[in-house]
């Protein structure tokens, strides 16, 4: 089977996705932290602006995404170029534009087309914003996956926390806010829920709950 998890930034979905994989023994794969780790390349190089995206130099990302070396690891870490990112991706700065650079045609079709080697035989979860709308129309299940904004501001408050970021409740969730408007609203694979997706608002669900939700779906 092919599993497409979308749904709204902060949701819970590369846990729930990572869940699946491994109870069905397949392959997880994050389409997100790929955009977040162009997203870090474009701030490491100066490209980035002030971490909103008022000034990112897209030509010169759109020149560089052949020499950006996103790896997407079997242990769940994430490696850009010759570093392990999976922290820095999470960062307040790295949420601020990633958006921005999501929405750059270019940046979308280099990344849709590795996403499609990467799932075309089948036996993987990916999870995203436009996986089964665009990445994979044809996915076996479809789920899109939403929860109330402001549990998902706790949710990512609780998680950046915890790794010793210093952060602001209110900040996270005017970003997810912001996130979330840009991500329905913009031009190139707006964030939509396929006509054929079962919704799961995880709001009040813990982990457990939500495997046992899909177990009936499997």
């Amino acid at each position: 089977m092919t599993i497409a998890v979308d749904g709204f930034s902060s949701g819970g979905k590369s846990t729930f996705a990572r869940a699946i994989a491994r109870r069905l023994g397949y392959v997880f794969i994050d389409s997100g932290a790929m955009y977040r780790a162009v997203t870090l390349w474009a701030l490491r190089h100066g490209l980035g602006g002030n971490g909103h995206g008022d000034t990112l130099d897209e030509k010169a990302l759109i020149r560089s995404l052949g020499d950006i070396r996103v790896e997407l690891r079997p242990d769940g870490r994430v490696w850009l170029d010759r570093d392990d990112v999976t922290g820095a991706i999470r960062s307040l700065e790295v949420s601020g534009l990633v958006s921005r650079v999501s929405s750059i045609g270019a940046v979308r079709e280099h990344l849709v087309a590795l996403q499609r080697a990467m799932g075309r035989e089948g036996g993987v979860v990916m999870d995203g914003r436009d996986i089964g709308t665009v990445v994979f129309p044809e996915a076996d299940l479809k789920i899109f996956l939403t929860a109330d904004p402001a549990v998902r501001a706790r949710r990512r408050y609780d998680e950046l926390r915890a790794a010793g970021q210093d952060v602001s409740l209110d900040e996270i969730e005017r970003n997810i806010r912001e996130r979330d408007h840009h991500d329905q609203t913009r031009e190139i694979s707006p964030l939509r829920q396929a006509s054929d997706a079962v919704v799961l608002d995880n709001s009040t669900m813990t982990l457990a709950e939500q495997m046992a939700w899909v177990e009936d779906r499997l």
